[in-house]
């Protein structure tokens, strides 16, 4: 069953006009600025670095993917549980941290090589629909926790907080689905300004941040991987090292996944054209170059893919500007504080619909490839991994290795749906045969007691 969807109102190769684009940009910017700028921050890694980061990476994505594709490359989560303990392992050393990721880039470009030699047959095999619908929904869905507490829909919380988040969700959602011309296509970036603008009034915002930073201020790079050290490279390739180098199967899963996302929205198979090999070393360079300048792992982002999602702005150009204005942005001192205070209900009260879009998104992957649920396999596959993924299920391997979340849940995914046998019939086929069968008659069997 095929989903009918608005046309695109700027396709791939389309270029809006620079202001539009400028502005397009920017919400671009903000859609990934809180995920983004959260990651350095909780593993102890300046945000200007991230956001540099971000912007090269993207970039270099655009150039490997022979700017084909509107893909936005921000920092991953998926390896924050392994970078932290890698961390504190070396007592504050990103040493080993940062070897794990340049490791994990360069994987990415190996594994992009075997496609190339080998076709993608075996990844289809590995990573049907039916495990990247439910993961995809996973990742939104896992989400919607830190929008629903950003958002301060939970006991005891701050009305003033509450009445912004849901101000910043109805500007987006009226602007969305009622605004004309211009403003209906960047719904985001008006419902920040208006929840923004919101909260001023109730004295949520602390400007202090931005009179203490200084207008232009250099990136914090760490070119070497010692902490504060900047002569000395020193790769380490220890047990803290390695331990983050499974995780990769779980994010190119997730890069497929937003390749397949964003190929279904625009009607393209991005998988063939520029082609998985492209894609996997656009996004395996930029994280390695992360590691190299001292930021975490890049990855795709599915909060740049809603966004494309929701205003139908597909332009690769928009998403070039998106990511030069994040690499401008990292040396503006006072605009990155400034960027820095918008309150977390701001954020949450757009996130709750952003996240919203990316689960619905993992359905619409299984709904248009038409994933049979009255075979017990698909059903037992996708409930195992929504189960895993949102209940909180961790897999603590002798304190060194966490798998828990998306992780899990891709892992778990990937392996029922090679270890537990196709069916040769569905439900209601086998329910349609027996209907057919011609009933015999049993002789009456008398029984002593």
């Amino acid at each position: 069953m095929a989903i009918n969807q608005q046309p695109l109102i700027l396709d791939v190769e389309d270029k809006p006009t620079p202001l539009k684009g400028l502005l397009l940009g920017l919400q671009h910017v903000f859609a990934m600025f809180g995920a983004t700028i959260l990651v350095p921050i909780l593993l102890g890694m300046p945000v200007s670095v991230a956001l540099l980061a971000s912007g090269i990476g993207t970039l270099i994505y655009q150039v490997a993917t022979k700017a084909k594709v509107p893909i936005y490359l921000g920092s991953s989560f998926a390896y924050i549980t392994g970078m932290q303990v890698a961390i504190q392992q070396m007592d504050g050393d990103i040493s080993a941290a940062q070897t794990g990721i340049v490791l994990v880039g360069l994987i990415y470009v190996i594994i992009a090589s075997i496609v190339k030699l080998t076709g993608t047959a075996w990844l289809n095999k590995l990573l049907p629909p039916i495990v990247i619908g439910p993961m995809i929904m996973v990742i939104g869905l896992g989400l919607a926790a830190n929008a629903v507490q950003n958002a301060g829909l939970v006991e005891d919380s701050n009305w003033r907080v509450i009445v912004v988040a849901v101000g910043t969700f109805l500007i987006t959602a009226y602007v969305n689905t009622q605004a004309k011309g211009f403003l209906k296509i960047v719904p985001f970036l008006s419902g920040i300004i208006g929840g923004y603008l919101l909260a001023v009034l109730l004295g949520l915002v602390d400007f202090s941040p931005v009179m203490d930073a200084n207008w232009f201020a250099l990136p914090e790079l760490y070119l070497p991987f010692e902490t504060n050290t900047f002569n000395s490279y020193s790769f380490y390739f220890g047990p803290e090292t390695w331990a983050l180098l499974p995780i990769v199967l779980v994010t190119v899963a997730e890069h497929i996944g937003d390749h397949s996302v964003i190929g279904k929205m625009v009607k393209r198979d991005f998988l063939k054209e520029p082609g998985l090999t492209r894609t996997l070393i656009g996004d395996g360079v930029a994280t390695t170059v992360s590691a190299l300048i001292g930021g975490p792992a890049n990855t795709s982002y599915g909060e740049n893919v809603g966004v494309i999602g929701m205003t139908r702005i597909a332009s690769v150009s928009v998403v070039r500007n998106a990511a030069v204005i994040a690499i401008l942005m990292s040396f503006m001192g006072k605009f990155t504080a400034l960027i820095s205070t918008i309150p977390a209900a701001v954020l949450g009260g757009m996130s709750i619909l952003l996240y919203g879009v990316i689960a619905s998104n993992g359905l619409k992957v299984m709904i248009e490839d038409q994933v049979d649920f009255n075979k017990a396999k698909n059903l037992i596959i996708a409930s195992s991994m929504l189960v895993i993924g949102l209940g909180g299920a961790v897999i603590d391997i002798s304190g060194v290795l966490t798998i828990s979340g998306t992780a899990l849940s891709a892992l778990v995914g990937i392996v029922l749906n090679v270890i537990i046998p196709s069916e040769e019939a569905t439900y209601d086929a086998v329910y349609e045969s027996e209907k057919t069968i011609k009933p015999t008659k049993h002789k009456k069997v008398v029984t002593e007691s």
